[in-house]
C-alpha cells in the first residue's frame, strides 16, 4: 500500500485553526503498515471527551467552531481526521479504501486513546464510521448526538445522494472546498474555501475523497451490507441518550432523522430538533450545535 502523507506547510496559517496537532499510529490488518491519524485534542485531558467526526471530504477544520465553546465549557474535545483527509495519512489507491478498513482503522484509534464516556457528535461518514464504533464499544458511549447522516443497510438512497455519487465519480478534478462549500447554505470565505482544500496538494492525494460516496451501502450487493445490519441489532439495544440535529436543507439525508428516533431507544423523548444549514451544517450553525451539545451532556 502506498501511503501519501501531506507536508506540514500545507496547514501553515490555515484560517481559524490553530490547534495542537495529535498524532497516533495504527497497523492495517492486512498489509501491516502502519498509519498516521491526526486528531485535535482540547481541553482537559481528565474530563469526559466530546468525540466530533466529520464525514467526507472534509477534515477536523469542519470543527474548528465548536473546539473552543466546548473546550471553554469544560469538556475535553478530540477531532479526528479520517485517514484519508486533512493531516492523516492518505493511501494513495482506492482499492484500498473500504468501509470495513475505516471501521477498523478508527477502532485501532479510539481503543489506543482508551477513550470512555464518549459524547460522540457525528455528520455524514462521520455516523457512518461513528455508529459502527458504538455498536463495536457500546460501552465507551454515554450519548449520540446524530447529524445528518446514517447507517445504510442497501435499501436505497435518495435522489440527492444519488447526484453526489455521479458528481463525485465523474468530475475531472475534484474541488473539495467548492464542494464543501456548495454543501453549506452559507457562502464560505476563500480562505475557508483553500483551507478544506489544504489537506490536498494534486488528484493524487483525493482517492479517499473519490471512493467514499462507492462504499455508502444504499444496495444489497454493496459491501458492508450484513456488518450494518449486525450493527444495529446493538444499536436498537443502545440504551443511553440520543439526539438528532439534522438541518433543513440537505437534499442528501433530509428526512433521515425519523428513523434515527424510531430505532434508537435513547432518543424517545429527546428534544430533537432541526437546525438552519446544508450538509456541512457545522459550517451553517455553529453556535446553536455547541449549545445543543451542551444542553444535553447537562441534561
Amino acid at each position: 500500500m502506498q501511503v501519501l502523507r501531506t507536508p506540514n506547510d500545507r496547514f501553515a496559517g490555515l484560517d481559524g485553526y490553530a490547534f495542537a496537532p495529535h498524532y497516533s499510529q495504527v497497523t492495517d490488518a492486512t498489509t501491516g503498515q502502519t498509519l498516521r491519524i491526526h486528531h485535535i485534542d482540547e481541553g482537559p485531558r481528565t474530563a469526559a471527551p466530546i468525540l466530533l467526526l466529520h464525514g467526507e471530504p472534509s477534515w477536523s477544520y469542519l470543527y474548528r467552531n465548536f473546539v473552543g465553546p466546548l473546550a471553554d465549557a469544560g469538556h475535553r474535545v478530540i477531532a479526528p481526521d479520517l485517514i484519508g483527509f486533512g493531516k492523516s495519512d492518505k493511501p494513495a489507491d482506492r482499492a484500498d479504501y473500504s468501509f470495513e478498513r475505516h471501521v477498523e482503522w478508527m477502532s485501532d484509534w479510539l481503543t489506543g486513546l482508551d477513550l470512555t464516556n464518549i459524547t460522540l457528535f457525528c455528520q455524514d461518514w462521520g455516523g457512518l464510521i461513528g455508529l459502527r464504533l458504538v455498536a463495536k464499544f457500546p460501552d465507551r458511549f454515554a450519548r449520540l448526538v446524530i447529524a445528518n447522516t446514517g447507517l445504510p443497510t442497501g435499501t436505497g438512497s435518495s435522489p440527492g445522494f444519488d447526484q453526489w455519487l455521479k458528481i463525485s465519480q465523474t468530475i475531472p478534478n475534484f474541488p473539495v472546498g467548492n464542494i464543501v462549500n456548495m454543501g453549506s447554505s452559507r457562502e464560505l470565505s476563500s480562505a475557508e474555501i483553500a483551507a478544506y482544500d489544504a489537506p490536498f496538494p494534486d488528484e493524487t492525494y483525493k482517492e479517499g475523497a473519490r471512493q467514499f460516496p462507492m462504499l455508502v451501502p444504499v444496495t444489497p450487493e454493496h459491501a458492508s451490507v450484513a456488518e450494518n445490519i449486525a450493527a444495529w441489532k446493538i444499536l436498537e439495544a443502545f440504551p443511553r441518550p440520543v439526539l438528532t440535529t439534522f438541518s433543513d436543507n440537505d437534499p442528501v439525508t433530509k428526512g433521515g432523522e425519523v428513523a434515527i428516533q424510531a430505532r434508537f431507544p435513547g432518543a424517545a423523548g429527546q428534544p430533537h430538533v432541526i437546525v438552519p444549514g446544508g450538509h456541512f451544517l457545522q459550517e451553517d450553525s455553529p453556535e446553536r450545535l455547541t449549545r445543543l451539545i451542551l444542553d444535553f451532556i447537562a441534561s
